[in-house]
Order: structure tokens, then sequence, then C-alpha cells
């Protein structure tokens, strides 16, 4: 398996969020085909970043859906438009919040299994840990820590 390159850094703008959000999704395309979906573990506490961070992404990928929080609904999936440069690699965008789930059970009744199955799915789930049981081993993760109201490190591996 090809390894990541890694990558810790700081924004301090949306602006930032977005050009890092492209540089991330640009390394993931040069993975290539996959068997299953892609799967990116966002980490951190309240308020660090990750749904900002998915909402940026989400523009990169040419989404035009207001990209909200999955945290009441726990999951929200996006079209990728097909005149995105990237939509040879993904028809959705999934974005699960676990933070309310209890564990694997009620991840499987999102649909988990068939979500996860489909290899032209690029699903970013917050809290992964909360379902770590069900994640592949060897998911993209992403750690985001809030350094003050205007910055926060980015780092994934």
């Amino acid at each position: 398996m090809k390894a990541y390159n890694e990558m810790n850094t700081q924004t301090r703008s949306l602006k930032e969020t977005r050009a890092l959000a492209g540089r991330f999704i640009a390394e993931l395309a040069k993975r290539g085909k996959q068997k299953n979906a892609f799967v990116v573990g966002l980490s951190g506490n309240l308020g660090s970043g990750k749904t900002a961070f998915t909402k940026e992404l989400a523009a990169v990928l040419g989404i035009k859906d207001t990209v909200q929080s999955p945290t009441f609904i726990l999951e929200r999936i996006y079209k990728i438009p097909p005149k995105s440069v990237l939509a040879k690699h993904w028809k959705h965008l999934v974005h699960i919040d676990a933070y309310r789930l209890e564990g694997v059970k009620e991840l499987a009744h999102l649909g988990w299994e068939e979500i996860a199955r489909d290899p032209k799915n690029l699903i970013f789930i917050e809290w992964p840990e909360r379902v770590a049981d069900a994640l592949p081993k060897d998911m993209m993760k992403i750690r985001f820590t809030f350094i003050n109201e205007r910055t926060r490190e980015i780092a994934w591996r």
C-alpha cells in the first residue's frame, strides 16, 4: 500500500483551510482506484475545525450544496458534480458525525456496510474513535487542534 504524505500545519482563515483541503484531496486522488470507499477519520475537540475542513473540501470538489454539520442527523450525503475533475474518483461525499453514536451497531443503522463498500464514496467521519471497530484499519486520519479563535492545527497521516 502506498504511504501517505504526512502533513502538519496551521491555518488562520477559511481561505487557508480551503487551500489545505485542496492539497489533501489531490493527495487522495493520486492513490487511484480502491476496492472500497475511501474513509477519512476526523478527530479533535468540539470547535477544532472538523466540519469547517469538510465544508472547504466540499467546495474544492465542486459541491454547491450548503455543507452543514451532521451532528443531529448523523449523516449527510452530497453528490459530487459530474463536471468536477475529481468526479472520476468519487461520486459522493459522505459526511458522518459519530459523536452521538453509542457504538458500531448504531453506525450499521446508517447503512454503513453498503456505504463503505462503494469505491465511489469518499467518507469523512467525525469522532471516528466512537466507532473504531467498524472502520478500516488503514483509513486516513486527520487530527484538528484548536489553537485560538483564528488558528487551527491540522495534521494528517
